[in-house]
């Protein structure tokens, strides 16, 4: 995957990406909206899919498969994400560091887990699992916040970073996670950034968030549905100046803009990894 900027793909925008020649270098989708149990999945989306992977580097990013579950991976939800894989080779495939299923029902939230040595040994046997079900390394996000649990015994970065030890997965960065949940919880945004090991991520995330007060509490809800914040743009500067260019998305999944917008947001990630580029070269 390019060092460069994407944006995830929108079935409102195929036909301005097939078109487009800008700072737009590659581009994501998520799983359960490709997902199928036919050899060769049919349809316009599909189509339309095909046809910009001849255009761009694609990135898979699933939603569903809740590897932080303490019930067995949902072997028909697994043999369908390793299906699309195969058919479309991305460079990167991605899930979440969350849990979303319990007892055969699937709810549509990316919900914590808490930072245990317990979580982690389940969760490292599901990315183990994952991983040699599709014959490859994913990276794993790590979440937005709302509350902390009571029983953690470890750091988020620490659980991640034991994570990726463990099983050889990667991390897949969110630096308007980061935001939010310190935001939420009152902890130093810009310390965790100056933490996280730069050669664990091989992809990053830009996102738009909302405010939320109620009784004059006031918290940060992670809903991609706005421009990237100015205070998340410094701690990407901040992040990408320490380690390194890194393929960047552009996330926006609610309230979706004209393509544009999404257009002139990845100029913006392409300016900053750009200019880290030219300082590289100006170094060797």
């Amino acid at each position: 995957m390019p060092a460069s900027a994407g944006i995830g793909a929108k079935s409102q925008h195929f036909e301005a990406l097939a078109c487009a020649s800008g700072p737009v270098k590659w581009i994501e989708v998520h799983a359960e909206n490709y997902m199928s149990r036919d050899v060769k999945p049919g349809g316009p989306h599909h189509s339309w899919l095909e046809r910009l992977r001849e255009q761009y580097p694609l990135s898979i990013h699933g939603v569903g498969l809740s590897l932080g579950s303490p019930e067995p991976l949902d072997p028909d939800h697994l043999d369908g994400l390793k299906r699309l894989v195969d058919i479309y080779q991305p460079a990167l495939v991605s899930e979440h560091l969350a849990w979303s299923r319990w007892q055969g029902k699937f709810f549509n939230d990316l919900l914590p887990i808490p930072y245990t040595a317990a979580s982690l040994e389940n969760f490292c046997d599901h990315v183990d699992q994952t991983q040699e079900v599709l014959g490859r390394q994913i990276l794993i996000e790590n979440p937005s916040a709302y509350l902390s649990p009571k029983d953690t015994e470890m750091s988020e970065l620490d659980f991640l970073s034991e994570l990726t030890r463990r099983t050889g997965c990667g991390l897949l960065f969110d630096v308007n996670n980061v935001y939010v949940s310190a935001k939420n919880s009152g902890t130093d945004a810009a310390a965790y950034i100056d933490a996280v090991p730069g050669a664990l991520i091989g992809e990053v995330h830009l996102a738009g968030f909302t405010r939320d007060v109620t009784d004059t509490i006031e918290i940060l809800i992670d809903t991609h549905g706005a421009l990237v914040h100015d205070d998340v743009w410094q701690l990407y500067n901040r992040l990408i100046e320490r380690v390194g260019a890194l393929p960047t998305l552009i996330e926006w999944d609610t309230d979706v803009p004209e393509f544009g917008v999404l257009e002139s947001e990845a100029g913006l990630a392409e300016r900053v990894l750009g200019f880290n580029r030219m300082l590289g070269s100006a170094h060797v």
